[in-house]
């Protein structure tokens, strides 16, 4: 039997960040802040970069990855469409990667603020479809964790 042509999966990460709501939501909306922990410049050599923050509005990556990784040196494009933003509290957006011209994945992303404390806990949520020869959910989970401890270092530096 073949692989299937798409796989779904789903997953969740939890982050608490001791920051307020609004710092966080900040870090989400921000083009420069967003940028910073979204797109690394240790693993990927930026080629442009719009972000369009709004409800309909669209953020647009594209990249060269950098680094020691079975995609190194490949061109990748990230496209995201924001379909709900209630600030401070949630930011849901759809969004698709392609790699070397590839559709690899469409996914449905949540990020979930809650004020908890003197911080704020982030729940991402994905749910996403990954298509034959991708990265796959284990791998998609791996690189969001990365990404959301990026985002802690950020946080931590604008401090």
């Amino acid at each position: 039997m073949s692989d299937p042509v798409v796989t779904h999966s789903t997953f969740c990460i939890e982050r608490h960040y001791p920051v307020s709501p609004e710092r966080l939501f900040l870090a989400l909306s921000d083009p420069t802040q967003r940028l910073r922990w979204t797109s690394p410049a240790a693993s990927r050599k930026l080629h442009s970069y719009e972000l369009d923050f709004r409800p309909g509005g669209l953020e647009t990556t594209r990249f060269q990855y950098l680094g020691n990784s079975p995609v190194t040196g490949m061109e990748g494009a990230r496209d995201v469409v924001f379909l709900d933003i209630q600030p401070n509290q949630r930011v849901v957006e759809s969004y698709t990667m392609d790699i070397n011209g590839y559709r690899m994945s469409a996914s449905l992303a949540t990020f979930e603020l809650m004020a908890e404390g003197e911080g704020t806990t982030l729940r991402f949520t994905e749910q996403g479809a990954y298509f034959a020869n991708s990265d796959g959910p284990k791998l998609r989970e791996l690189g969001w964790s990365h990404l959301l401890e990026h985002l802690g270092a950020a946080l931590q530096a604008a401090v």
